[in-house]
C-alpha cells in the first residue's frame, strides 16, 4: 500500500469544485472509494497525524496542539515530538510482523526512530543539520536526489512576499515528489506512507486570491488561480508515482484536516482581560507577545493560548503555583466561562457564535495537563490571538503574520483497492462513503496486511463496517522506546518556525 498524505487537502475543492482538473486523483476515486474524513479536535497537524496512524485520540495521546504544558508552572511549554508518542503508530504494527516500510515527511516522527525500513521525519526537524534520518546515511543521499538540496519546509510563511513564497513551495514539492519516485522503484517495500507540506501551505499564503467570500479577496492579479494551479501540479506528481505501481498496490489518499477562509482573530487574552479574569501587570498598549512575567498571577484566574483553535487555562488553587480557583468551585466557573465564549460580541455587537469543548468530555482520556477549555471562534472562521495591546477583541487579520486561512474540520479519503475486496464490502467503484473518520485510517491500513486491529483503537477499517473485524490485544505489539526531547535550543528555533507558520 502507498499512502498519500496531503496535508490541508480539502474535500470541497478535491471532491467538488476541481475534480475535472484532476485527473489522476479522479482516477483513484473512480475506480475506489471516497469521502470527506473528520479530523480530531482540534484539527492541527499535530496532534492530528499520529492520531491518525494510532487510532488514538489527543487525549489518549496526551498532547493537545503544537504547544503543551509540561507541568503547572506558567512558562513550561514544550513542543511533542516522536518521543512524546508513546502509542504504536502503524509502522511498529508492520514492523513486528515482518513488514518494510518507508516513511518520508510524516509529522511527529523526529527523532527518527529505527525500523525495518527507512524514515525521513518531517518539518518538526529542528534543521538539516540534526539526524533526522533513518539510516543516517539516508540523509545525505536525500540531497544527491534532490538536486543538491532537499527541502524539508519553506522558509517563511508569513510573508509578503508572495511570490518568492509560490517558488518555494513548487520547489519543495517537486524534490519532494523526486525523492518518493526514487524509493519507490529502487528500494524494497510493504508500506510507504509520506506526507507533503506544500497544500497547507500554499492554502495559508494564497487563500483570500481563491476565494471571494474572503474578507481580503483579490479577484485579479497574478494569483487569482495559484490554488488551483497547484493542485493539478500536484496531481500531475501523484500521476508520475501511480506509473511507478503494479496493479496489485492499493493507494490511499488522505489529509489531516481541511481549509476554510480567515476572517479575522478573537484576542482571547483580551476578552478574558475586559471580563476580569486575566489581570496584566502593567497595561500594554501595543500588539505585544503575552508572557508569565507580565501576568499579575495573584489575581488571574484564566489565561489562553493564540492559535487555529482558542485553548485556554485556569489558575487553580493547589496546582498552578499561585493558583487562586478554589477545586470546589472549579466545574462551576468552568462551565460560567464556557457559557460566556459561546457568544463574544463583534466589532457591532454582534453575536459571534463559537463552540466550547471540554477535553474530559470529548476524549477518552486526558492523559498529562489538557487545556480547560478548547475554543472554535466562528466555526474556525476566526482563529486564536493570544498577544495583547490591540485595544479590541476582534482583529482582521492575524495577529502574527499574513494568514489567509484557517484549518476546517473535515479533510479527504481516497482509497483506490482490489475491486473483489470493495465487493465483499458491498461498495461500488466510484461509491462516496459517508461517516469516515481519521481514526478509521490506522485499523484500514492493519486491516490491509492481514493484521487483527487492536481493541483499543477508536475506528474500524473502512471496508469491514458492515462486519465485525478482528482484534486483537494490544499489547503484543511492542513500540520501540524513544527518547530525545528537543534541547532549550532546539526547542526554541521549532517555536520560532511554529510562530511563523500559525500554529502558535
Amino acid at each position: 500500500m502507498l499512502v498519500i498524505g496531503l496535508d490541508c487537502a480539502t474535500p470541497e475543492l478535491v471532491f467538488d469544485l476541481w475534480r475535472t482538473d484532476l485527473p489522476n486523483v479522479n482516477r483513484l476515486m473512480t475506480n475506489g472509494v471516497f469521502g470527506r474524513l473528520k479530523s480530531t479536535i482540534p484539527p492541527i497537524t499535530v496532534p492530528a497525524w499520529s492520531s491518525m496512524l494510532s487510532s488514538k485520540d489527543p487525549g489518549q495521546l496526551g498532547f493537545y496542539g503544537f504547544r503543551n504544558r509540561k507541568s503547572y508552572s506558567y512558562d513550561d511549554l514544550y513542543v511533542p515530538n516522536s518521543a512524546d508518542v508513546k502509542e504504536k503508530r502503524v509502522w511498529n504494527y508492520l514492523d513486528n510482523h515482518g513488514f518494510r516500510s518507508i516513511l518520508i515527511g510524516i509529522p511527529q516522527t523526529f527523532p527518527p526512530s529505527p525500523l525495518k525500513g527507512i524514515m525521513v521525519s518531517s518539518f518538526l526537524a529542528p534543521n538539516k543539520s540534526a539526524d533526522y534520518t533513518y539510516p543516517h546515511s539516508v540523509k545525505h543521499e536525500l540531497d544527491r536526489i534532490a538536486d543538491g538540496n532537499y527541502i524539508i519546509d519553506v522558509d517563511d510563511l508569513r510573508t509578503g512576499e508572495k511570490e518568492r513564497l509560490l517558488k518555494q513551495i513548487y520547489l519543495m514539492t517537486e524534490r519532494r515528489f523526486k525523492v518518493v519516485r526514487h524509493y519507490i522503484e529502487r528500494e524494497p517495500w510493504d508500506f510507504f506512507m509520506f506526507v507533503e507540506m506544500g497544500v497547507d501551505r500554499i492554502h495559508h499564503g494564497f487563500w483570500r486570491y481563491h476565494d471571494a467570500s474572503h474578507r481580503l479577496h483579490e479577484p485579479a492579479g497574478p494569483y487569482r488561480d495559484a490554488i488551483r494551479k497547484y493542485y493539478r501540479y500536484v496531481d500531475s506528481e501523484i500521476g508520475k508515482l501511480l506509473q511507478c505501481l503494479d496493479d496489485d498496490t492499493a493507494v490511499m489518499v488522505v489529509s489531516d484536516h481541511g481549509a476554510k477562509r480567515m476572517d479575522g482573530a478573537i484576542c482571547i487574552n483580551e476578552w478574558l482581560i475586559r471580563k476580569g479574569y486575566l489581570h496584566l501587570k502593567r497595561p500594554v498598549n501595543q500588539p505585544t507577545q503575552l508572557t508569565a512575567e507580565m501576568i499579575d498571577w495573584t489575581k488571574t484566574r484564566v489565561w489562553g493560548e493564540g492559535g487555529y483553535c482558542g485553548r485556554l487555562f485556569f489558575n487553580v488553587q493547589g496546582w498552578e503555583p499561585q493558583g487562586i480557583v478554589p477545586p470546589n468551585g472549579y466545574e462551576t466557573f468552568r462551565s460560567s466561562i464556557r457559557e460566556e465564549l459561546e457568544f463574544i460580541e463583534g466589532e457591532n455587537g454582534q453575536r459571534i457564535h463559537n463552540r466550547v469543548f471540554l477535553p474530559d468530555e470529548i476524549y477518552r482520556a486526558a492523559k498529562n495537563i489538557p487545556p480547560d477549555l478548547m475554543v472554535y471562534f466562528e466555526d474556525l472562521n476566526c482563529r486564536a490571538a493570544g498577544t495583547v495591546g490591540h485595544g479590541k477583541v476582534l482583529i482582521h487579520g492575524n495577529d502574527t503574520g499574513p494568514d489567509d486561512a484557517n484549518h476546517a474540520e473535515y479533510g479527504i479519503f481516497i482509497l483506490k483497492t482490489d475491486p473483489v475486496r470493495l465487493e465483499q464490502a458491498g461498495l461500488k467503484p466510484g461509491q462516496e462513503m459517508a461517516g469516515l473518520s481519521l481514526y478509521d485510517i490506522a485499523p484500514t491500513i492493519l486491516d490491509h496486511y492481514g493484521i487483527p486491529v487492536p481493541g483499543d483503537m477508536i475506528g474500524q477499517p473502512v471496508l469491514r463496517r458492515a462486519t465485525k473485524p478482528d482484534r486483537q490485544d494490544n499489547k503484543k505489539s511492542q513500540i520501540p522506546t524513544q527518547t530525545g526531547h528537543y534541547s532549550k535550543e532546539e526547542e526554541a528555533i521549532i517555536f520560532e518556525r511554529l510562530k511563523n507558520l500559525g500554529y502558535v
